[in-house]
């Protein structure tokens, strides 16, 4: 179960617009994933720990966490991203 970290294409960038944004603070929390989830990282700097390896994204990265993760996410400059489950 890896999280997928890339640069988006145009066209993915495009659709992203039109999901909703979520923003965090420096911070660190447990998250688990019920669903599969695409984001697209605005601002910020994260590393997201899960299966004892490190996954770390910033600004226009497009990352997918696979539905059934648990990870612990480490949001170390405060991040803004659009995101879409499923």
């Amino acid at each position: 179960m890896e999280i997928e970290i890339r640069k988006p294409t145009d066209a993915e960038k495009e659709k992203a617009q039109g999901w909703p944004i979520w923003t965090c603070a420096p911070s660190s929390f447990d998250w688990s994933y019920s669903d599969r989830e695409t984001c697209l990282i605005l601002e910020g700097e994260v590393t997201v720990k899960a299966k004892g390896k490190d996954y770390s994204f910033a600004a226009g990265d497009w990352v997918v966490f696979p539905k059934g993760l648990s990870c612990v996410w480490n949001v170390k400059k405060a991040v803004g991203k659009h995101y879409k489950f499923g």
